[in-house]
């Protein structure tokens, strides 16, 4: 079996289109569909349905997948063997939710490039849940531990929460000295329909209603508070990006929240990605640790 060939096949039941595939490849579309019907003559049998939504796997696909992650699992540790042990190199795609993304991975990240000057690292910063079997990324961050799947899950870091608002809202605005108080003003947070997990429903959590001035952006809520648009729940890593913001009742409202580092588990066995896991780890917690501390 051609391992080219397997590459192709993985593309499309990542992808669920030859379009997509071929431009993950850069390859055009009719070559992919060449490629998956030259593969499905050696083995004898269909390997997708062609849907209104997509290619779709067969019974006999989808058994082909692990076998096919396993080779590029193979052929992935093949090359890290005979990259030099000095430092990392090559581009690794890493997932994370916006908050993580933007207020605690570009220091953190600016690290380990300037360690490795031959790492490329990309992040993909959005407020969902990554898909690894689809290898959206080579590895995801996660505001939760995922239960089912092929992974290897590992914690990144804990991380606090508390309400805050703008210094020049509070001081336009009834004070705020319990729980009750805050029944007189406008609440910030995520648009409800739109929490993709549940460890991010933090108003409801606080016993608070649903906010009138809403968005699926950590980034965006936190410059509604910065505009001075009301009150909202802030990572406390986030605060030194906002010295503006003061906490509020902190002795009485406190969240406490994990970021989880989770891997395909093909991937456990590849050496430069194992490493760049670990130096992930190490360092996000110590950025977490002085960030918290401001």
């Amino acid at each position: 079996m051609d391992w080219d060939d397997l590459r192709v096949f993985l593309a499309v039941a990542r992808r669920e289109s030859l379009s997509a595939a071929g431009k993950a490849l850069r390859i055009d579309p009719a070559t992919v569909g060449r490629r998956i019907s030259r593969l499905e003559d050696s083995l004898g049998a269909r390997l997708f349905v062609k849907s209104p939504q997509g290619y779709a796997l067969t019974e006999t696909g989808a058994r082909l997948v692990p076998r096919a992650e396993a080779a590029e699992a193979a052929l992935r540790g093949l090359d890290e063997a005979a990259e030099t042990p000095e430092g990392l190199t090559g581009q690794i795609r890493l997932g994370a939710p916006d908050g993580c993304a933007n207020y605690l991975l570009p220091q953190v990240l600016a690290q380990m490039c300037d360690r490795h000057p031959g790492l490329e690292v990309q992040l993909v910063a959005l407020p969902r849940v990554f898909n690894l079997s689809k290898r959206e990324a080579d590895m995801a961050i996660g505001v939760s531990r995922p239960e089912a799947g092929r992974l290897v899950v590992q914690k990144l870091t804990d991380y606090r929460l508390h309400l805050a608002a703008s210094r020049h809202y509070l001081a336009a605005h009834p004070p705020i000295a319990s729980r009750g108080d805050l029944k007189a003003h406008r609440l910030v947070g995520y648009i409800p329909d739109m929490i993709f997990d549940k460890e991010l429903d933090y108003l409801a959590e606080l016993g608070l209603a649903a906010p009138p001035l809403a968005s699926n952006s950590v980034s965006v809520q936190l410059n509604f508070l910065r505009a001075g648009a009301g009150v909202g729940v802030v990572h406390d890593f986030a605060l030194p990006a906002a010295p503006d913001l003061q906490r509020i009742l902190p002795d009485d409202i406190s969240l406490t929240r994990s970021f989880w580092l989770i891997r395909h588990a093909d991937d456990a066995r590849v050496p430069r990605l194992t490493r760049f896991a670990e130096d992930l780890v190490r360092l996000c917690r110590a950025e977490m640790a002085r960030l918290e501390a401001v």
